[in-house]
């Protein structure tokens, strides 16, 4: 099978060099200069991941994220000059699965590209072949669905939160090293993916937690990493 990638980027010298490099592994590329034409592709064809640049017209970066996670959690990777941790943060705030800062080097582009692609196929076949729902305290992960609610709530969650917290939810107590986390999103683990991770976490928190700032469910181990518990009022 032929994994289309997504390109939304308006410099049309990047596109070349990204085609070049990503054809070159086999991908098939799909190209579009600005965020309404490439919501347009994603909505018409089976695309496996995307790259977006922040800064194009008639619709930018984030905006376009913000409307594919209505209907679509594909790996999402930012390419962006805009290196500012505030840029950073809120790309992954709304959807983003990683983000790269330009000038990049095209072969960590394709990397990256690999790994989001390989784990959400994975994603996808873990999701069809499991069923059956994984409880923790209030959280209830439909594994068929690949779901979570809250008291029977649904939470709305990006494609990394859900596997993130799916890894957690399967095995509660465990502790988890921010690595280790990480390589469920993407595979490998770079030390400037740290900020990354605390990010995901935090959203994590914000959309489970009754009160994020004193969490009941996904817990910090000092020096170690993130465990989840039942939540229950003797775990504080």
């Amino acid at each position: 099978m032929t994994h289309k990638i997504l390109i939304a980027e308006d410099d049309k010298d990047i596109i070349e060099l990204l085609s070049l490099y990503l054809s070159g592994e086999g991908f098939d590329i799909l190209a579009a200069e600005n965020g309404r034409e490439a919501l347009t592709i994603a909505k018409s064809e089976d695309v496996s991941a995307a790259l977006v640049d922040i800064m194009m017209p008639v619709m930018n970066g984030y905006e376009f994220i913000r409307e594919l996670r209505t209907f679509s959690q594909i790996p999402v990777i930012i390419l962006s000059a805009r290196d500012l941790d505030q840029d950073r943060i809120l790309g992954l705030n709304i959807g983003a699965d990683a983000y790269l800062t330009k000038p990049f080097n095209p072969l960590e582009v394709v990397a990256y590209v690999k790994s989001a692609v390989r784990r959400w196929e994975s994603t996808k076949t873990l999701a069809a072949e499991e069923t059956g729902k994984v409880v923790v305290g209030e959280l209830e992960l439909d594994q068929e669905r690949f779901t979570l609610r809250k008291n029977g709530v649904p939470v709305q969650l990006t494609s990394s939160e859900l596997k993130i917290i799916s890894k957690m939810m399967k095995a509660p107590e465990h502790v988890f090293t921010k690595a280790q986390l990480y390589e469920c999103i993407n595979g490998e683990f770079y030390d400037s993916d740290d900020n990354t991770m605390m990010v995901h976490i935090s959203n994590l928190r914000a959309k489970v937690e009754d009160d994020p700032s004193h969490p009941r469910y996904i817990k910090t181990v000092r020096g170690l990493g993130y465990k989840i518990e039942d939540g229950r009022p003797e775990d504080h």
